[in-house]
């Protein structure tokens, strides 16, 4: 009997309106065993989440995976911080880029086709407002333009 595992891909849809995504990488994240199964479920959030360097390690905060429901006292807490696991050279890459206005903020959280889970992260520097308008004038005009085709 065969399993169909549903994707899951948890997206943070806020990221490339607010930001001007610069570089992107390929992260994991070290998780307890609860964690995953409520990842699988689809239960968690990368909205209000973003990155930060201790010690010379990525570690990722805000990002909430609600408790599994299944579990016991073994449960994780929901709002803890997460290590993310990167090659050192990609490490030293995003930490010299770090700036004034730059931020690594995460853009999707999924499960890769080993049985991983993945977040794809972003360098991204902050918009202005009226970079914020030129984007909301770039998405009307292209829905305009696939009105006009059909």
């Amino acid at each position: 009997m065969t399993t169909v595992q549903k994707e899951i891909h948890i997206k943070n849809r806020k990221a490339s309106f607010e930001y001007a995504l610069l570089d992107k990488y390929i992260a994991g994240i070290q998780l307890t065993g609860t964690e995953i199964k409520s990842i699988r479920e689809g239960k968690a959030s990368i909205a209000e989440a973003f990155c930060f360097f201790e010690k010379e390690e990525l570690w990722i905060k805000g990002m909430q995976i609600t408790e599994y429901t299944n579990g016991s006292y073994y449960n994780h807490e929901p709002l803890r911080n997460r290590k993310l696991l990167l090659h050192k050279k990609e490490l030293k890459k995003m930490a010299n880029a770090m700036d004034d206005n730059i931020t690594i903020v995460p853009l999707q959280l999924f499960i890769n086709k080993d049985g991983w889970a993945k977040i794809e992260i972003a360098i991204a520097k902050g918009k202005k407002l009226y970079d914020k308008r030129e984007t909301i004038k770039q998405r009307e005009l292209q829905r305009s333009l696939g009105r006009k085709i059909k």
